[in-house]
């Protein structure tokens, strides 16, 4: 257990160490148990963040030319499918000098492009490939080799809870880490899972993708328009960065679809559109309402609503229904001079109680071709 903390949003939250360094862990422990023929209780392992880690060794076994133990997964406060997994390594010499990494049971299996780890091998990325072979080496030196299966028992059921089925790893969990420390809460963790459902998808010769913010967005596609699922990505909050990820990607066309409770900030260049980093909802469509002529107590309505779905019914009981295309063309506006225009954007509006509020010209196209 590690105990370093961060806050953030005014809570104290944990550090955990990632399924990286639970294989390499694993994996020292089960070398030091190969030299020694002797059970471990315990390894410590140095990460690349510069944090040494000491972990318990669980159902440690030795036998002739083998041994295998495990390592309990901790996330620390990090909402991980992940956390408790046991993650074992079983190791055993070789005739040589090298050191062969394998993925076994639990351990998914790449079937796409796209990903940092070619297709047809285990999901075990290049960093934790790098921690591995560091821990062992420093067990056996550098003339003698083993074998290394890392396994996961419990991890082909746990895998539906993450991105791997999306991105075509199939059959357990990916062994990640880049750092080797998992940080609580961590934007830069979950923008880069997201992301690489754009790398997937252009390696799959995709160059129109559909973006959508949440599951609302990504049901509505669904329940009305037949389309392939490969196109349907989730942006969450980070609507500019997969634009960016996007322009870096080459996708030439992107639908945004979403909630007008999302997609109205970026009507206002607010491309992180979680409320804590910025909230204009309300004053964003107080803006246009009195644009298009609203009284001021009008405006003053729209301010004063509790929610999205509040302020949709007061417009269209001002009959100012004008005002969502007015927004869905801003919001394609602003979204192609975020990506300098090298994109062909457009955007659908929905409510859950009102539906799709409007389609801008530019989305409409999108349609077309998408049900091409």
């Amino acid at each position: 257990m590690i105990d370093k903390y961060v806050v953030r949003n005014g809570k104290r939250l944990r550090y955990g160490y990632t399924t990286g360094s639970c294989a390499a862990a694993a994996s020292r422990g089960g070398a030091q148990m190969l030299l020694t023929g002797k059970p471990v209780e315990e390894v410590k392992i140095s990460t690349p963040k510069g944090w040494d880690l000491t972990l318990a060794l669980f159902d440690c076994e030795v036998g002739e030319g083998w041994a295998c133990c495990g390592i309990k997964k901790d996330g620390g406060d990090d909402p991980d499918a992940t956390n408790g997994l046991m993650i074992y390594s079983r190791i055993s010499w070789r005739q040589d000098n090298k050191i062969n990494i394998e993925g076994g049971i639990g351990v998914g299996r790449v079937t796409k492009k796209g990903l940092p780890v070619a297709v047809g091998k285990a999901a075990i990325n290049p960093v934790p490939l790098q921690m591995i072979e560091k821990e062992v080496r420093e067990i056996i030196g550098k003339e003698r080799g083993v074998d290394i299966e890392i396994f996961v028992p419990k991890g082909e059921k746990i895998a539906v809870k993450t991105f791997n089925p999306r991105l075509g790893i199939q059959g357990g969990i990916s062994i990640l880490g880049t750092s080797g420390i998992v940080e609580p809460m961590s934007e830069e963790a979950w923008k880069e899972s997201l992301s690489l459902e754009v790398s997937v998808a252009k390696e799959e010769g995709l160059d129109k993708l559909i973006f959508v913010p949440g599951n609302y967005g990504r049901d509505l596609v669904k329940n009305n328009y037949s389309f392939q699922d490969n196109y349907v990505i989730k942006t969450s909050n980070f609507i500019g960065f997969m634009l960016d990820k996007a322009v870096g990607y080459k996708i030439k066309k992107v639908l945004l679809v979403g909630h007008l409770g999302k997609l109205v900030k970026v009507a206002g260049g607010i491309f992180h559109t979680h409320s804590k980093v910025a909230d204009g909802r309300r004053e964003i469509l107080a803006a246009y309402v009195g644009l298009l002529g609203a009284s001021a107590e009008e405006i003053k309505s729209v301010l004063n609503s509790n929610t999205t779905e509040e302020a949709v019914t007061l417009l269209q009981q001002m009959k100012k229904e004008e005002i969502f295309p007015l927004l869905a063309q801003k919001i394609t506006e602003k979204a192609r001079e975020r990506t300098a225009e090298e994109i062909d954007i457009g955007t659908i509006i929905f409510t859950m109680e009102h539906g799709i509020l409007a389609i801008c010209p530019e989305g409409k196209k999108l349609l077309e071709e998408f049900k091409e």
